[in-house]
């Protein structure tokens, strides 16, 4: 499982990355959660370290790696 930070933005409410899988969670303030795959691990450095987390999701992550509705964790 991944640990989720949570984040000031008026976006975004956490994020985590798995840097096994390549794969970045977005939990939106409307409480939906995305995942984004084949992100590296700087993308998510980035968007942690940004002041607008809005803007640096918009720019350089939607549109730019392919995601889709996170619906849980699976267990092994």
């Amino acid at each position: 499982m991944v640990d989720l930070i949570g984040v000031q933005s008026s976006v975004i409410a956490a994020a985590g990355y798995d840097p096994e899988r390549r794969t970045l969670y977005v939990v939106f303030n409307t409480g939906r959660v995305y995942e984004y795959m084949d992100v590296p691990a700087e993308i998510y450095d980035g968007l942690m370290a940004a002041e607008s987390k809005g803007r640096f999701l918009n720019q350089k992550i939607i549109d730019n790696y392919p995601y889709r509705h996170f619906r849980g964790w699976k267990r092994d």
